[in-house]
């Protein structure tokens, strides 16, 4: 199983969210700020089968438009290992 952390701009937050609902996956999302100006971010944290993790990234990577910019990150993602998952 695996975890995805995916921080980004508030104004990608909806259609992400939508989009991976759709897809029938479960989702948490987190209010946060961050950057050097503290701009309104999203975290959603998403926790997926590994065969389920290549899906998921995609339908990430697909709301969030290419940036030309270097320096303009629109989302960070992070792929973290879980090793045990209980619902209680």
């Amino acid at each position: 199983m695996k975890m995805i952390i995916a921080i980004m701009e508030d104004q990608f937050t909806e259609a992400t969210s939508k989009s991976l609902v759709e897809a029938d996956f479960r989702i948490t999302r987190l209010a946060s700020t961050g950057g050097f100006f503290r701009e309104g971010a999203t975290t959603l944290m998403i926790g997926v089968e590994d065969h389920q993790l290549e899906t998921a990234l995609e339908l990430i990577r697909e709301q969030i438009p290419f940036s030309d910019n270097s320096k303009k990150i629109h989302t960070t993602i992070y792929v973290l290992n879980v090793k045990d998952f209980r619902r209680v």
